[in-house]
């Protein structure tokens, strides 16, 4: 049955089309799969459905009535659910307060029932087979965690119609079977999923229709029956080559990066990082791959000098690198592109050219003066090198889809003219397209004798990119492969020493 439908959507932003008369059926009791590069108008479209944005032109049709939401109450009255790609949560309150913002519980109609709050968020987590207190503050959860509070968020609210943009993005292995139970009982249970996701076989797995987006027109639109990556990528991108990174075979340098004996105490006792010490070479890629949990972040948190309470020792090209602060680092040659785009790479509220260029401003400062003629030059030919897809340097970073502003982070850090470059889980929320590309682009700064040192949850990312990988669990590195010798069976099994069946969330 079809619960929802848009008839001859067009959505026009200032420079740009973001939907051409699209016409789309959401089919109820089914997972409805959406696919296309950043940029497609994938977010755009479900941002109209849920009552964030408004059609240009177009009918939205529910249950066969036209109707017209100005707002996301308006749309959550309908049966609207919507857990969005870019985390919006309260950090400075609890798990309970985040996931009955603005729909609190009454006691009487007068005050907030705090107590039947608590007791519904932990029946919400205990279906999302999650041990997080109510009572903990959301800035106190790492992403993944935070990402299950979304999720949370939305169950509670008990939508005929859920869309899920990249749910699984920050979500490790264990988490995303759970959410994948969760999402077979909604369907049973008759709501209608739509579901964003750059992850082409997870979609073949749980879809059951799907519409493929590019340039903001549908391409392709049909039952998930016979479908393939390949027929994705022909619909995506015109081709239906899913590789991610051509190898340029080149000789590796001296060591440029070293690390020794790097503890990071953990709140409530132990050790986020356990004594971690590696080396990277000049045109290296060192993979760094594990569980939520591992103390990957943590490590590069304390490399780029995030952490002040950590010890340990580090060296660039052999001299100490003894700078506490993270400018000191950056300025020795660090740079790092967080996990958390949203919140550790972007100010939303600045250009696309200020937030490129917020790194590296002493490059086009010249006493109290700057070269804007300079700054914008070197930013071109970085959105250029990047194939970042902006109408204007101008516009605000806000206003780009989440894969383009990832490639505008890389690109802040790329500025800084890195000798060693950290990368936490860089293809998060980037599609197929974005990921060739910055993946090329990865291997051609290597060539160019760049070190890189990158933290991944996808195996098939790590075992394709890599010269090295180490595996981290419980803060500890518990292997290390070359890649010719490394397995997806190997690592899987590295990466779950010390741990129980269930894994820890970060």
């Amino acid at each position: 049955m079809i619960g929802l439908q848009i008839r001859g959507g067009t959505k026009v932003y200032p420079g740009t089309v973001a939907l051409k008369s699209v016409d789309f059926d959401l089919h109820m009791g089914a997972v409805n799969v959406l696919v296309g590069e950043n940029g497609a108008g994938k977010s755009t479209m479900m941002k109209v459905i849920a009552g964030v944005e408004r059609l240009t032109e177009g009918t939205i049709l529910l249950d066969g009535q036209p109707v017209s939401f100005h707002g996301t109450d308006d749309a959550a009255k309908h049966g609207v659910g919507i857990v969005f790609q870019e985390l919006n949560l309260f950090p400075n309150m609890t798990v309970a307060e985040n996931i009955f913002i603005a729909r609190e519980r009454l006691r009487g109609g007068i005050d907030i029932d705090s107590a039947a709050q608590r007791r519904e968020t932990r029946a919400l987590m205990q279906r999302l087979e999650q041990d997080i207190d109510p009572d903990t503050p959301v800035g106190e959860l790492r992403v993944g965690q935070q990402q299950i509070v979304e999720i949370a968020k939305s169950l509670a609210q008990n939508a005929r119609i859920l869309i899920l943009d990249e749910p699984t993005s920050a979500l490790s292995a264990a988490e995303v079977e759970i959410l994948f139970r969760v999402i077979a009982d909604l369907k049973r249970a008759g709501v209608g999923i739509v579901y964003i996701s750059h992850r082409l076989e997870e979609l073949i797995r749980i879809g059951d229709h799907i519409t493929v987006l590019r340039d903001g027109a549908i391409t392709g639109a049909r039952s998930m029956k016979g479908v393939d990556v390949a027929w994705i990528v022909r619909n995506m991108i015109g081709e239906a080559s899913k590789d991610f990174a051509k190898e340029i075979e080149h000789p590796f340098g001296g060591e440029i990066f070293r690390a020794e004996d790097v503890c990071l105490p953990r709140i409530g006792g132990g050790l986020a990082v356990d004594h971690v010490s590696l080396s990277l070479r000049e045109g290296e890629i060192l993979g760094i791959y594990g569980l939520m949990g591992a103390g990957r972040s943590e490590f590069l948190e304390c490399v780029i000098g995030k952490h002040p309470h950590s010890t340990g020792r580090f060296h660039i090209a052999g001299a100490p690198m003894a700078e506490r602060s993270v400018a000191a680092r950056i300025a020795r040659g660090i740079a790092l592109i967080p996990e958390d785009r949203k919140n550790d790479g972007l100010i939303q509220m600045l250009s696309i050219r200020e937030n490129m260029s917020l790194s590296s401003l002493g490059d086009f400062t010249r006493l109290f003066d700057m070269n804007l003629g300079a700054e914008r030059s070197r930013v071109r030919d970085f959105v250029k090198r990047l194939a970042i897809k902006i109408a204007s340097p101008e516009h605000a970073v806000s206003s780009l889809s989440g894969g383009n502003q990832q490639k505008v982070v890389i690109g802040k850090a790329l500025m800084t003219k890195p000798r060693v470059l950290l990368m936490d889980e860089p293809s998060r929320g980037i599609d197929i397209g974005a990921k060739a590309e910055v993946f090329r682009t990865m291997r051609k700064l290597a060539a160019d004798g760049l070190g890189i040192i990158f933290v991944t949850s996808d195996l098939e990312e790590v075992l394709s990119l890599s010269d090295r990988i180490i595996v981290m669990s419980n803060g500890r590195i518990t292997g290390e492969f070359d890649r010719h010798d490394a397995t997806d069976t190997g690592l899987i099994a590295a990466s779950a020493i010390g741990h129980t069946q269930r894994e820890p969330a970060e």
